[in-house]
C-alpha cells in the first residue's frame, strides 16, 4: 500500500531540496491522522512543504496564514446574521425580534487537511480555540472531516517579533520538527542542488496542479494501522528510551512534557505508521526513530540532541 503514496513523495522530493526529515514526517503525519508542528526561520521552505503536501493529497484543503488581529471566524467561516420572530412574551403585546449570529461551518471546520502558517502569532483568543478544536476534532455539535493540521512557526525571540508557543499547546501536534535552511545548515550539496534547480526550472516553486495521491490511499493505510504487529523487544526498546529520559536526564513534570498521552499511545500509533510508509508490516527498532520528532519541543534542547543515541542504546 506504501507504493500508492509514492507520486506524492516523488512530488516532494522533486520540488523540495534537502528536509528529508520533514517530508517523511509529513507523509506520516498524513498517514496517521496526527497534527505536525514545523518551525524554523523564514525562507526553509517550511511552508512550500506543508503546502505541497496537502495541495499534493485528494483532500479537502485550507490555507491560513495567521496575523496579531486574527479573529475567530477567520478560522471557522463566515459570520451570518439572522433574524428571527419570536411570540410575545406573557404580558406583551405582539411578536419580538430577534439578531441571531451563527457561523456558517467552513475553513477548519471543513478542511481535511488544513495549513497553519506563522501559528506563534495567532491572538490567544483564536489560539486557545484552534487547538481545542484541533485536539477534539470537533466545533461543538459539530464533529469535523480533519484528519490532519500541519502548523509552521518561525523561531521565537525577538528576530521574528513573536512569543514562543506554550509546551502545552504544542502537545497538541503530535509530530515536532525544527527545519533549518540549507545554508545555515552548511548542506554545499544540497544548497547547490537547489540553485541549479531554479536555475533549469524558473517556475519552479508554482504549487501543483492537480493531487497525485488518491483519498482512498490514505484510508486505506490508516485502516491498517492496527494491524501492524510490534514486538516485544521493540516496547522494550521504547520504554527504556523513556525511562533512560526520566532516570538518566532527569525530567520530570516541571522541565518536560513527556505525558502518557503521547509516548505510551500515539508513538505507538506513529511507530506502525513508519513501518507501514517503509512497506512493512512489523514494527522493527529503526522505526523508533519517529521518538527524535515526537520530542523536538517536548524535552530541554540538550536532552533531545541525545535522543538518537539513546534510541541505538535502547535497541542494541
Amino acid at each position: 500500500m506504501h507504493e500508492r503514496l509514492k507520486p506524492l513523495r516523488e512530488l516532494l522530493d522533486e520540488r523540495i531540496v534537502g528536509h528529508d526529515d520533514a517530508k517523511q514526517a509529513l507523509l506520516l503525519a498524513l498517514v496517521c491522522r496526527e497534527h505536525l508542528y514545523l518551525e524554523g526561520p523564514p525562507g526553509a521552505a517550511k511552508t512550500l512543504m506543508a503546502e505541497l503536501a496537502a495541495r499534493g493529497s485528494a483532500l479537502r484543503f485550507f490555507f491560513y496564514q495567521f496575523h496579531r488581529d486574527t479573529r475567530l471566524a477567520e478560522l471557522l467561516g463566515d459570520v451570518v446574521l439572522e433574524r428571527e420572530t419570536l411570540p410575545a412574551r406573557d404580558g406583551e403585546a405582539g411578536e419580538v425580534e430577534r439578531i441571531r449570529q451563527r457561523i456558517e461551518p467552513g475553513g477548519l471546520l471543513t478542511g481535511e487537511v488544513c495549513v497553519l502558517d506563522d501559528l506563534s502569532r495567532a491572538p490567544g483568543e483564536a489560539l486557545n480555540v484552534l487547538l481545542r478544536i484541533l485536539n477534539e476534532r470537533r466545533y461543538g455539535d459539530l464533529e469535523l472531516p480533519l484528519l490532519s493540521a500541519i502548523a509552521t512557526g518561525n523561531p521565537t525571540g525577538d528576530d521574528y517579533y513573536n512569543e514562543p508557543l506554550d509546551p502545552a499547546n504544542l502537545d497538541r501536534f503530535a509530530l515536532q520538527l525544527r527545519v533549518r535552511g540549507l545554508l545555515q545548515s552548511g548542506d554545499a550539496d544540497a544548497s547547490r542542488r537547489l540553485v541549479e534547480h531554479f536555475a533549469a526550472n524558473p517556475g519552479g516553486d508554482e504549487p501543483p496542479g492537480e493531487a497525485v495521491a488518491e483519498r482512498a490511499a490514505f484510508d486505506d493505510l490508516y485502516r491498517a494501522l492496527p494491524g501492524v504487529a510490534v514486538p516485544p523487544g521493540v516496547v522494550d526498546a521504547l520504554l527504556g528510551v523513556l525511562r533512560a529520559l526520566v532516570e538518566e536526564h532527569g525530567l520530570r513534570e516541571d522541565n518536560s512534557l513527556l505525558t502518557d498521552r503521547t509516548f505510551l499511545v500515539k508513538a505507538l500509533k506513529l511507530l506502525r505508521g513508519r513501518a507501514l510508509l517503509h512497506g512493512r508490516k512489523t514494527v522493527v527498532p529503526e522505526d523508533l526513530a519517529v521518538l527524535e520528532w515526537m520530542t523536538t519541543f517536548r524535552v530541554p534542547e540538550e536532552v533531545h540532541a541525545r535522543v538518537p543515541e539513546l534510541i541505538r542504546l535502547a535497541a542494541g
